[in-house]
């Protein structure tokens, strides 16, 4: 069932971003795509998701304009630096040029920060913990891929936090932290935390975290990121406040972010031969109804089904009422990921029974048609379990281990996935051994590192992961 789907992965993934129809790819912008309805509604799941999380934990939600002058963006040198090549500039309105140049937001601290600037005073105004849900616009140069590689994000989730000490700051990373497990787990994607290496992390922060995934092709695909940003921002748009002594301190900062690419993961990781396999939390539809018709007994079994519409109301269930065969709708269904199928024909009704299929395994069975309602949220608990331990146990059989650069090397050519093996901690060294391995660090593990580092021989500082990336 899931052979075409890992190893042709990559036509696998265009084919059904449209033939489920997820994203249509034909817009005539390099690297923008419009949301199919079907696809928007898989979206929105996954928004409101995050957004009861953040909700649940104090954050607040906001929106920040699209347009950041060019004079703020400029100020935070690193951080414009890490962006120059990827910003979109508007220089005009209508035919009059513009004074001062305005970029669409490629992310959005220098927008949000001045702002701060403003609504904070004292240590009593933190922590500030404020979200958006916007789009964004990065020049990608690489190959664009629906949902992965993008100029325009249209799913951009980004956080920011303002904090009293550099203790709640970090406090602030680990909350941020949890709030993407509890997001992941949902989700039924697996992870790998790491802390990346200081040439990797996010332009202006302290230290950054990311959370990546691995598909099928045995490439990762970096979901999220924390990044505990210090005092670096706070410096460079004079985010001050008075503290309990009266005295004025620079405000520590975090962001973190996710986008289009969880969309991405949930697709990838739950698919197979068949088209998509959706996570009941997330499906637009949890569960399908499929009436079977029979000659003069097409009323008897429409009557039915609205009763058992009534029945499962408390679920997102659709009726395939298409004048078409039965295994037509079947495989329509089962290429967009529907988690449940309940079919119902006259046989059915006769025997006082309904027929389920589960999208994720192909069962077949029949329950009483009392305990329907009960039957389908067992069977889609199962169906969610089922998902997200099938996906941890594919992510963890490409995780590998190396102790020379050959072999991390050889396995990622060979096997894909990432490998673990220990360094030094040096920058030099680090990117030595990229570049002799042809394979990418990572990101820190927080594991205890023991014996040599892999690139020079040298007592072994880190525990890291390498892999290639999308």
């Amino acid at each position: 069932m899931r052979e075409r789907w890992k190893n042709n992965f990559s036509e696998w993934y265009n084919e059904i971003i449209e033939r489920a129809e997820i994203l249509d790819v034909r817009y005539p912008v390099k690297g923008v795509y419009v949301w199919y309805p079907y696809g928007f509604k898989i979206r929105r799941h996954v928004v409101e998701l995050i957004r009861s999380i953040l909700d649940a934990t104090g954050h607040e939600e906001a929106l920040f304009p699209l347009l950041i002058p060019e004079h703020e963006f400029a100020k935070e040198a690193k951080h414009i630096a890490g962006f120059e090549d990827e910003v979109y500039w508007v220089t005009h309105g209508g035919l009059e040029p513009l004074k001062v140049k305005l970029a669409l937001r490629p992310t959005s601290e220098t927008a949000i920060y001045p702002i701060f600037a403003l609504w904070i005073r004292s240590h009593a105004d933190m922590p500030l913990k404020i979200y958006q849900v916007v789009n964004t616009f990065r020049y990608e140069t690489k190959h664009t891929r629906p949902l992965i590689r993008l100029r325009e994000i249209t799913t951009f989730k980004e956080a920011h936090t303002a904090h009293a000490s550099a203790e709640d700051a970090e406090r602030q990373v680990r909350e941020a932290i949890e709030c993407y497990k509890r997001f992941f787990d949902t989700l039924g994607v697996p992870y790998i935390i790491s802390r990346r290496p200081d040439w990797d992390k996010f332009p202006g922060a302290e230290y950054t975290m990311a959370f990546d995934t691995i598909f099928p092709d045995g490439r990762t695909l970096q979901i999220a990121t924390v990044h505990n940003l210090g005092q670096n921002f706070s410096r460079t748009f004079e985010i001050t406040f008075e503290n309990p002594q009266g005295e004025q301190e620079y405000a520590y900062q975090t962001c973190y972010g996710i986008s289009d690419r969880v969309i991405a993961a949930l697709l990838a990781l739950h698919g197979d031969d068949s088209g998509l396999c959706l996570m009941p939390e997330v499906a637009p539809i949890q569960v399908v109804v499929i009436p079977i018709w029979f000659k003069d007994k097409k009323e008897l079994v429409d009557s039915e089904v609205e009763k058992l519409m009534e029945e499962l109301s408390d679920f997102r269930v659709h009726v395939d009422s298409r004048d078409i065969r039965p295994g037509a709708k079947y495989y329509d269904w089962e290429l967009r990921g529907v988690p449940l199928r309940v079919e119902l024909g006259p046989r059915d009704i006769e025997r006082g029974e309904v027929t389920l299929v589960r999208r994720d395994t192909g069962e077949r069975f029949s329950v009483p048609r009392g305990e329907l309602k009960e039957r389908v949220q067992e069977t889609l608990n199962a169906i969610a379990a089922n998902l997200k331990e099938r996906a941890w146990r594919e992510m963890e059989s490409r995780i590998h281990s190396a102790q020379s650069i050959e072999e991390i090397r050889s396995l990622v050519v060979e096997k894909g996935g990432v490998v673990k093996t220990t360094w030094c901690g040096r920058e030099e060294c680090g990117k030595s051994i990229e570049d002799s391995a042809d394979v990418d660090i990572l990101g820190i593990l927080e594991e205890a590192a023991q014996g040599t580092c892999v690139g020079c021989g040298e007592k072994a500082e880190n525990v890291i992961i390498m892999g290639r990336s999308y």
